[in-house]
């Protein structure tokens, strides 16, 4: 049986992975396939339901079961595609007296399934969780993917359970930072995770120059054009309006301007989930600035490692902290430099000047709601020749996939899952890939 002792388990990160020693004795070790269940509140697009996503594949790679309570949603096929079972729940809910209910409903999951582990990646469906795990004496693990804004007491509360699980994990370095000072979560429970990419899927030299050329023609865009790709949910702090503002800053960038060399659009890639209002209101600032022709909304899009790899530089211009930031590591993997806001992660994923030597860096970091200073960097990203730009394109890929890789992402909370339950997932997934 689980013993809460084995939470107390130091966690180390090193150069290389993430190390947890796992004490494993005879009456720990399960006696089937273990299986983990994570739960998220739906399976939309987003960087934790992807994140769901590759772990359901690890999981399966190293032996284990997989499953996943959420609301279904576009990214279901690709979790079972991935080898995970999907069990429709309402995971989404924040009133109480459901969550209590949901509480109920996975035990019963626990008990008929024979779930050895949840894992929480988001705040409401946590709560059931942790209140499930405890009654049903199993592990109990949350992924911290957000900053969390945390306004009045009550808010606070309901962010706190995600410091609550016998392990955290972090996306990142500042997230860990926040948890600690947040709620003075002991480190040796905290596991500092980053989110990984896929160094094959986002090679600009495999991605086909048809799929990129598609790409193009949805746009309504020339072979020639610039891409400035600003990739994210069309939600306020995501910084679209800075972006818009840059932009009415920069005219000669921008086609129609004699001797402003080539044409340079701004793509605007990401769903609105329902926020129309915001949707009217940039749209409106775009007319204002009469940049209908320069910054283009185009909604939702598939291919993303295909919309890096055309873009000449990718922007992350957050003006509230992002947990990590994962358009950042992903675009630098496609060969695509990277502007973003020095708030929050990016400053451990981008490296600018001046904290780092010149000749090193990948992209640039501004003050965040700063639309001079992203007008600035972005003119000088503009700037570059073509040889400039290979160079530190060249660069940022060689450092994304250095540091941030999928591979690292899954094998190190597969090391988290072991060291709560005995078991040797991590080394047979290392014997997969």
């Amino acid at each position: 049986m689980w013993s809460r002792s084995r939470s107390q388990l130091p966690a180390i990160w090193g150069n290389d992975a993430l190390v947890i020693p796992a004490i494993v004795s005879p009456q720990i070790l399960l006696p089937h396939r273990p299986t983990i269940l994570q739960i998220i509140p739906k399976l939309v697009t987003g960087g934790a339901e992807r994140t769901v996503v590759e772990m359901c594949a690890a999981i399966t790679g190293a032996g284990g079961r997989a499953l996943v309570a959420a609301e279904s949603g576009r990214m279901a096929d690709a979790v079972r595609q991935a080898g995970g079972e999907i069990i429709d729940f309402p995971a989404a809910t924040k009133n109480p007296a459901r969550i209590a209910v949901n509480a109920g409903r996975l035990v019963d999951l626990v008990k008929s399934e024979k779930i050895d582990l949840l894992h929480a990646r988001s705040r409401a469906p946590a709560w059931s969780a942790l209140i499930a795990a405890r009654r049903a004496g199993i592990p109990f693990v949350t992924t911290y993917h957000g900053a969390y804004s945390e306004k009045g007491v009550v808010k606070r509360l309901y962010n706190s359970v995600m410091a609550r699980a016998d392990r955290v994990i972090a996306n990142s370095n500042y997230t860990a930072r926040l948890i600690r000072m947040r709620y003075a979560t002991p480190i040796e429970r905290i596991a500092v995770i980053p989110r990984g990419i896929d160094p094959e899927l986002f090679d600009p030299n495999t991605i086909a120059s048809a799929r990129i050329a598609t790409l193009r023609a949805a746009w309504g865009l020339s072979a020639d054009t610039r891409i400035v790709l600003h990739a994210a949910r069309l939600t306020g702090w995501k910084g679209q309006r800075v972006v818009i503002d840059a932009a009415a800053r920069l005219g000669l960038a921008f086609p129609g301007a004699a001797g402003s060399g080539p044409a340079t659009v701004i793509i605007l890639a990401g769903d609105a989930q329902g926020r129309d209002d915001y949707v009217r209101e940039i749209s409106e600032r775009i007319k204002l600035h009469r940049l209908e022709a320069v910054v283009k909304l185009v909604g939702h899009v598939e291919d993303m490692p295909a919309a890096f790899a055309t873009s000449w530089v990718t922007l992350v211009p957050s003006t509230e902290p992002e947990a990590f930031g994962r358009a950042a590591i992903e675009a630098q993997a496609a060969g695509s430099p990277v502007i973003a806001a020095r708030l929050g992660a990016p400053p451990e994923t981008v490296l600018a000047l001046p904290d780092v030597a010149a000749g090193t860096e990948t992209g640039w970091l501004v003050p965040p709601a700063d639309a001079d200073a992203l007008a600035s960097a972005l003119a000088e990203a503009l700037a570059l020749t073509e040889q400039q730009h290979a160079v530190i394109a060249a660069r940022a890929r060689q450092h994304a996939i250095a540091n941030f890789t999928l591979v690292r992402l899954q094998s190190d909370t597969l090391a988290v899952y072991d060291a709560l339950l005995g078991t040797n997932l991590q080394s047979q997934f290392a014997t997969v890939v």
